[in-house]
């Protein structure tokens, strides 16, 4: 009997780690026009809460193969998102400027929205609900 109730405990226990390993979606991106092969591309996943202010909730990075990665965010609970991008050139995990404020490495965010300024969380959001997304980000 005790081993019965012992196997039925792990049973119970394995289909519960199982359930959680599958909450949320994936969020596969691909970036396919990085200007060279040096450094990382950099990724990470904001809320509203977090984007402009420092990691995102998920952060990744990838070595670069012919101008293109693609990495995927996973187990994303259902929600707004964000997703910032950057060609880390020179491996210093974090973006460089020009002396006038410009950004001296490429950049990128969901939305593709390239205007003239600061990127911008409403512009950038997308939803999460329960099917996995696939997005394209141009640098």
């Amino acid at each position: 009997m005790k081993t019965v109730t012992l196997a039925l405990s792990f049973f119970l226990v394995s289909m519960i780690a199982i359930a959680q390993d599958n909450n949320g979606v994936d969020i596969t991106v691909t970036i396919d026009n990085v200007q060279s092969n040096e450094g990382q591309v950099l990724l990470g996943l904001h809320t509203a809460d977090t984007f402009m202010k420092g990691p995102g909730i998920q952060n990744l990075q990838s070595n670069i193969e012919d101008g293109k990665v693609t990495m995927t965010f996973t187990n994303v609970a259902p929600g707004t998102y964000a997703i910032m991008a950057l060609h880390d050139a020179n491996g210093n995990k974090r973006m460089d400027y020009e002396l006038n404020g410009m950004p001296k490495e490429s950049y990128g965010m969901s939305g593709n929205d390239m205007t003239m300024g600061p990127p911008n969380f409403n512009s950038a959001q997308f939803q999460v609900a329960n099917e996995n997304l696939e997005l394209n980000i141009r640098f």
